[in-house]
């Protein structure tokens, strides 16, 4: 399929390595919804529409041009990543992509997965990264009713997050069924650190000087379990200018300051859309990230409570927001985060 193209970075924009360049809205914004919207965020701690939103950033053609945080919070706070963290873990599978040190078609090399007969043998790691690996999994956030990622997180699986992934049988053929799991991104986050002989302490350096000092993310806090596994379903958090930092990669096809840092293609492989059966109720997907959001062509990485960061091509703009979204209000966020999108696109 034909993907949007991919926006350069304006000439004479510098890159925000060291400090983010500003620029002003455009004026055509105030002809446009953009302040009631605002207001729907930020009129109260927690509103009618969105509950909490803590952080909003919006950075266009390479510059910071909108910045805003609710009462108590800041730029120079982390924010939780929660599943965003899925988005990190593609980038770093890429970097070993890149070292020609995975090869997502193949086979995962998951040692639970190796007796003979054992049909979990020939699921691959795009097939992970897709969500359709077909592994049965509960993915859902109800204190009373714990589910698989409860339990991995929390509970009986959180010294080795990917080990108590991996045991989970599979319910239907793999490739021929989507469901969303954070069990296997920890499974694919394990695989990568055995891939690069690396794990725990050795692992975040990897992470620090492959991914996030080339972008200048100071602030990132990656979480790791009991087994040195990164916990790249659900934690790593940074502040609001990181994680658009982390975007504007991403929007920048995994170039930065001219030089690649993800393989070419490996942008494109993360937003074309992965078969999902007729009957699902969730939205596009892509590899590791989420499709749609901000309109056609947009790709983002999401998380738990409301987490948010918003690539969108045709307007070479990134959104990030972060807050506290009640369940019952998440498609009214999702709604909010396109019309604010949209904001833009009027006005351009």
């Amino acid at each position: 399929m034909s993907l949007p193209p991919l926006p350069s970075q304006p000439a004479d924009t510098p890159w925000p390595t060291q400090a983010w360049p500003v620029a002003e809205l455009p004026g055509a914004i105030a002809q446009t919804r953009f302040t009631a919207l605002l207001a729907q965020a930020f009129a109260a701690k927690s509103t009618d529409r969105l509950g909490e939103t803590h952080a909003l950033a919006i950075v266009q053609g390479g510059r910071l041009i909108f910045e805003r945080y609710g009462e108590g919070f800041g730029p120079e706070m982390t924010y939780p990543s929660w599943s965003k963290a899925k988005s990190i873990t593609h980038a770093l599978v890429g970097l070993a992509v890149g070292d020609g040190k995975l090869d997502i078609h193949a086979p995962a090399a998951v040692p639970e997965w190796q007796e003979p007969g054992d049909p979990r043998r020939e699921i691959s790691l795009d097939l992970l990264l897709r969500m359709s690996s077909g592994l049965q999994w509960l993915e859902e956030y109800v204190p009373d009713r714990p589910s698989d990622v409860i339990m991995m997180l929390f509970g009986e699986g959180k010294d080795d997050v990917a080990g108590f992934a991996a045991r989970a049988p599979l319910a239907h053929e793999p490739g021929r069924f989507f469901y969303y799991s954070s069990g296997t991104t920890n499974i694919v986050s394990r695989a990568l650190g055995r891939a690069i002989g690396a794990s725990d302490v050795a692992f975040e350096h990897f992470v620090r000087e492959r991914l996030f000092e080339p972008l200048g993310i100071t602030s990132a806090i990656p979480k790791f379990d009991a087994a040195g596994t990164f916990i790249g379903s659900s934690f790593c958090f940074c502040t609001a200018r990181d994680f658009a930092r982390f975007g504007l990669l991403y929007l920048r096809d995994g170039v930065w300051e001219g030089r690649r840092l993800l393989p070419e293609g490996w942008v494109d492989y993360a937003r074309t859309p992965t078969w999902q059966q007729p009957e699902t109720t969730d939205d596009p997907y892509g590899a590791h990230w989420w499709l749609g959001i901000g309109g056609e062509g947009s790709f983002s990485a999401n998380g738990y409570d409301g987490q948010y960061t918003v690539c969108v091509p045709d307007l070479d703009l990134v959104l990030v927001r972060h807050g506290a979204t009640p369940l019952e209000k998440k498609d009214e966020l999702k709604a909010w985060v396109g019309e604010v999108i949209q904001c833009f696109r009027e006005a351009s």
